[in-house]
């Protein structure tokens, strides 16, 4: 099944106001540029996105909190985006903050049908605030319920049409869970190809959990915070 979509304007289709959408990437590092540019062009709103980070200001998902286009954030590091602390603030912005690796197992969990698990981190804190806390060796731990999301936005360093996805080191965080637990999943990459192409020992994301997929361009690849040697 050829998978394909001519653009990004193509590939965010069927997005409407109101969904949840997970956005793949670390940092900057990996994120789906292409889409993200798209759907702020496309003026949709009230959007819930689930993503490790929120950007920066007038990059990344900082463009769309700039359009005022994202009701609620659900992350773990945002501390790179001064329109965000600002729409916080000032209570424009709903946000839920969820320790690194525990938002990672969520979204691992939601792509793999598993409704809840227990972790340790957060015990003691507002991040177990209403939750279900039980014993485990001793040790408490809080009941967290997995995520998914009516969209996945993922970007790969390579791809194949059938939506086989190869992701290049730090971007592969956070891109291969979230690209399980969408309900469509769009892929853009950097470079697209036959199937068969791709070596299947190499194959992070198995093309089952892709919808759509389309060739990315003009990649920026930013970087949040530029340190020299002096």
């Amino acid at each position: 099944m050829n998978k394909v979509v001519k653009n990004a304007s193509e590939a965010i289709a069927g997005v409407k106001d109101g969904m949840t959408l997970m956005v793949g990437g670390f940092g900057l590092c990996g994120i789906p540029e292409n889409a993200i540019t798209a759907l702020s062009e496309s003026g949709v709103r009230n959007l819930t996105c689930i993503s490790n980070n929120a950007g920066i200001d007038n990059f990344g998902l900082g463009i769309l909190l700039q359009n005022k286009q994202i009701h609620k954030m659900i992350s773990s590091y945002v501390g790179e985006n001064s329109e965000f602390e600002r729409q916080l603030l000032s209570g424009e912005l709903e946000v839920e903050l969820i320790p690194q690796g525990t938002l990672a197992e969520r979204c691992r969990a939601g792509g793999a049908g598993i409704p809840a698990f227990f972790v340790p981190a957060g015990v003691g804190t507002e991040v177990a605030e209403g939750k279900e806390i039980r014993v485990f060796g001793d040790k408490p731990h809080v009941l967290e319920a997995s995520l998914s999301a009516d969209f996945a936005f993922v970007k790969a360093w390579k791809g194949d049409t059938l939506g086989n996805l190869i992701y290049k080191q730090t971007a592969n965080n956070f891109n291969h869970p979230m690209a399980m637990a969408g309900k469509i999943t769009v892929a853009e990459v950097e470079e697209l190809v036959e199937a068969g192409t791709l070596d299947p020992n190499f194959i992070h994301t198995p093309g089952i959990f892709v919808q759509r997929i389309f060739q990315g361009t003009n990649y920026e690849k930013r970087i949040e915070r530029i340190t020299v040697r002096e």
